[in-house]
């Protein structure tokens, strides 16, 4: 099986498109791309410094479209070409972060258009939400796991992405992450990252709800492929459950390490990570060493012939139909838990209440987004949890 991973924000270079205009089409891609984005995608990725490519209203339809244009060229990819609703079994796609609208459209779950529009609202929403309070994210490598999220905990801050192979996102005001730097965990190095704000993060609340207000207008079709979610590393059968997932996601924390540990209980032998490559190719090599699994980043149009060469040997491979044993619902906001008197082992339709989260600020509702059986509950009356940690396990059931 091989797997397509595509990277977020923070994996853009300056130049980045320039060694790719030579591929045909190209030009033309990205001037339709900006047009739908309202932004001139291609002077930012071919003459753009750091700064400008930095700003989040512009870099995350840059980068989207970017690995959109490179699947098109290689062929054989859902989304951008045609696709079949039940092909696609030999292939898992996930994306980090923004990579999710990429994974989305590759998945067949949005358009192309859809996607880069939806990416450049989000991307507008994020940026007016970052200028509202000076905050910022920094990447800590190494030490020991329950060390490092102490110590992000004791500065007042967030792990907003837990990326796997040694790598946790520490997100929050700009004080706590000078004061993160200034005293790490033991063996462990603290690398500010290139982002204008602390995003999957409360912080990002008001962009949440901007998307919210304009996502009813879409109409997702299910995946055509193996889609993985941040929330949880589990497979999306549900084009619906995709795009509410990926609205909750902009305040919720990045599980890429869940994605990671579910890519290699499937039995990837393959992967491969769409430009602007590099970040996530780095984070399988780590977590997967000596596992025997191929990585392949595409850094240029050099790796095109390798690229196609994986994806030609899964075509027609027999795989069976993956279905996820088991989901988690998680908690779409921070505060303390109200559980149902959902005793496990229930069945629970589709749309079934399962409590609500408390918070100074408001109450959300939680339900069950698919037929299931609640096989467990993870949390007990009162818990404090932030958006994104799991609140039960269900056992997914056809619809009748």
């Amino acid at each position: 099986m091989l797997a397509v991973l595509a990277p977020g924000q923070g994996a853009q270079k300056p130049g980045m498109l320039t060694e790719w205009l030579d591929l045909p089409g190209a030009e033309s891609f990205f001037r339709w791309a900006g047009a739908i984005a309202d932004a001139d995608l291609l002077e930012l990725g071919t003459t753009g410094d750091a700064e400008a490519i930095k700003d989040t209203a512009v870099t995350q339809p840059l980068v989207v479209a970017m690995s959109l244009f490179i699947a098109r060229e290689l062929g054989g990819m859902p989304g951008p070409v045609v696709h079949s609703p039940q092909a696609g079994r030999d292939v898992v796609i996930t994306g980090h972060s923004v990579g999710e609208l990429t994974a989305a459209a590759l998945a067949g779950v949005l358009s192309v258009e859809a996607a880069i529009a939806l990416t450049a609202v989000r991307g507008r929403a994020m940026a007016r939400a970052c200028a509202q309070t000076p905050t910022g994210m920094s990447a800590v490598l190494g030490g020991d796991a329950e060390e490092v999220l102490a110590a992000i905990e004791r500065h007042g801050l967030v792990p907003a992405n837990m990326n796997g192979g040694g790598q946790v996102v520490a997100a929050g005001s700009l004080d706590g992450l000078a004061a993160l730097k200034a005293d790490p965990p033991a063996k462990a190095r603290i690398v500010p990252l290139s982002v204008a704000g602390a995003f999957h993060t409360s912080y990002m609340a008001p962009a949440r709800e901007e998307l919210e207000a304009l996502v009813g207008g879409l109409r997702p079709a299910d995946p055509s492929r193996l889609l993985l979610s941040n929330a949880d590393g589990a497979a999306v059968t549900s084009g619906a459950e995709v795009v509410s997932r990926l609205v909750s996601q902009v305040t919720s924390p990045v599980r890429f390490d869940a994605c990671l540990a579910t890519l290699r209980d499937l039995g990837v032998t393959a992967v491969l990570e769409l430009p602007p490559a590099g970040a996530l190719a780095g984070l399988a090599k780590r977590e997967w060493k000596g596992a025997g699994i191929e990585v392949l980043a595409l850094t240029g149009p050099a790796e095109l012939e390798r690229a196609r060469e994986l994806i030609a040997a899964e075509r027609g491979r027999a795989e069976a139909e993956h279905s996820p044993d088991w989901r988690v619902v998680v908690s779409p906001a921070r505060g303390t838990v109200v559980p149902a008197e959902v005793p496990e082992g229930t069945h629970v339709p589709a749309g079934t209440p399962l409590g609500r989260i408390r918070s100074r600020r408001e109450e959300v509702d939680v339900s069950a987004g698919y037929d299931g059986v609640l096989a467990e509950w993870l949390v007990q009356d009162g818990d404090l949890v932030d958006a994104g940690d799991p609140l039960a396990r269900l056992y997914p059931q056809e619809s009748r």
